[in-house]
């Protein structure tokens, strides 16, 4: 019997080229939300005062999508929360987040400001992509053989990061089961996104939670970035582990771990971006392209993405299919595609003869979203979710008509 999925997508701050006004908003999303069971719509933060609710997003305002949910009525709109756009401190105990968990009178006034929230603005529910300390980078780690050390190595135990985890995982759980109560009581949902790099082990006690949520959507994603590791590019969003990589950086991995904690298939999702990470190529990072290879930190923004070491689709694409003769920065990529479907595709610009425009950009594009999907399917997940809606060539400018990388996730359903 075919998987019925639920297709999510999430839309947040990249967005540059989608000048949403209430009616350009509709329209941009006319040909997109026919596909979608859920919007989520990010983000919204933590005052450090208040311990309300605050807008992450100041060139939008919630009535935008009160006008998106009214046009469509299928749709449900869920308000996210943290989603890594939240400013927090890197110490556990100065974390919001974490502060937030440890006090009652705090959950409860931060709980009393979301339910006025999601009743003053209609909203279907709340996502709570909850800002936890995440796990340190280990640069030295990734990919290269002269650093390889024994398989087992990689399954030490987690590194402290916190010394009051087991605690806060208990108040985590306090948290989602008030906040259901609360939400509940107006007919709203209560959701979770796992951020990348967020420890499950150490912060998640899955059966507990999956007690209290409609669905939790795994961002298994982003596994290296050049902020993370800065001088090193390498697949980001893996199916499947490569050799001599840390085994937990692939989906399948990620996925599971939830399914060893959980029997609740059909409330997983799982999480693919729209998106390409960029790095810039040196002397240093040879000719060939592949992975893993030197880098020198985070490649140029996009016009579209306006973020360094991100591009969109529609970015990638149109230099993938730049015309050969362009030098310098409009020089075309090169697309290097992966045919066992277990990795993903890159594409990459070699440096010029002064050493200048390299760059190397591990990217989604519909065929490797398709193949996460069917992985989705074939894992009998609940599932899939695009970060995000805003990546996806919103204008049709690859040639393959508008929002190619969602159409392609729906048609696996």
């Amino acid at each position: 019997m075919k998987m019925k999925m639920k297709i999510s997508f999430i839309c947040d701050n990249f967005r540059e080229s989608l000048h949403f006004g209430v009616n350009a908003a509709t329209s941009d999303l006319d040909p997109a939300v026919q596909y979608c069971n859920f919007l989520i719509y990010g983000y919204a933060g933590i005052d450090s005062e208040t311990y309300q609710l605050k807008s992450l997003d100041y060139g939008l305002k919630y009535d935008i999508y009160q006008a998106i949910t009214h046009k469509y009525s299928h749709l449900k709109v869920l308000l996210s929360i943290g989603g890594d756009r939240d400013k927090v401190e890197e110490e556990p105990k100065d974390n919001i987040y974490m502060k937030l968990l440890e006090d009652l009178s705090s959950r409860n006034t931060f709980i009393n400001s979301v339910q006025a929230i999601v009743r003053a603005y209609d909203f279907d529910g709340v996502d709570l992509a909850w800002q936890f300390p995440k796990n340190p980078p280990n640069e030295k780690h990734s990919g290269f053989r002269k650093y390889f050390y024994k398989f087992i190595n990689w399954f030490r135990k987690s590194p402290v990061i916190d010394e009051n985890s087991e605690i806060h995982k208990e108040q985590f759980v306090s948290l989602l089961k008030e906040l259901r109560q609360s939400l509940s009581s107006i007919g709203a949902m209560v959701t979770m996104t796992v951020l990348p790099h967020v420890s499950a082990e150490l912060f998640l006690d899955i059966p507990q939670i999956m007690n209290h949520v409609d669905f939790v959507t795994l961002a298994a994603f982003d596994y290296v970035t050049p902020y993370r590791v800065p001088k090193i590019a390498d697949y980001t969003a893996p199916i499947y582990p490569l050799s001599d990589r840390d085994p937990s950086h692939n989906i399948d991995y990620q996925v599971e771990y939830w399914l060893n904690h959980t029997k609740a298939t059909s409330k997983l999702v799982l999480g693919i971006p729209a998106y390409g990470r960029s790095w810039i190529m040196t002397k240093e990072s040879g000719l060939t392209g592949y992975p893993p290879i030197k880098a020198a930190g985070a490649a140029s923004a996009g016009h579209h993405s306006l973020t360094i070491g991100l591009l969109s689709w529609p970015e990638i694409c149109v230099k993938i299919h730049q015309n050969k003769e362009l030098e310098g920065d409009a020089a075309p990529f090169r697309k290097v595609s992966d045919p066992t479907k277990r990795f993903g595709t890159y594409a990459y610009r070699s440096i010029d003869e002064n050493g200048e425009y390299g760059i190397w950009v591990s990217y989604e594009e519909p065929s490797t979203a398709a193949n996460k999907a069917d992985y989705a399917r074939v894992r009998d997940l609940g599932g899939v979710a695009l970060f995000d809606l805003s990546v996806d060539d919103v204008r049709g400018e690859c040639g393959e008509g508008k929002y190619p990388i969602l159409r392609t996730i729906k048609n696996k359903n």
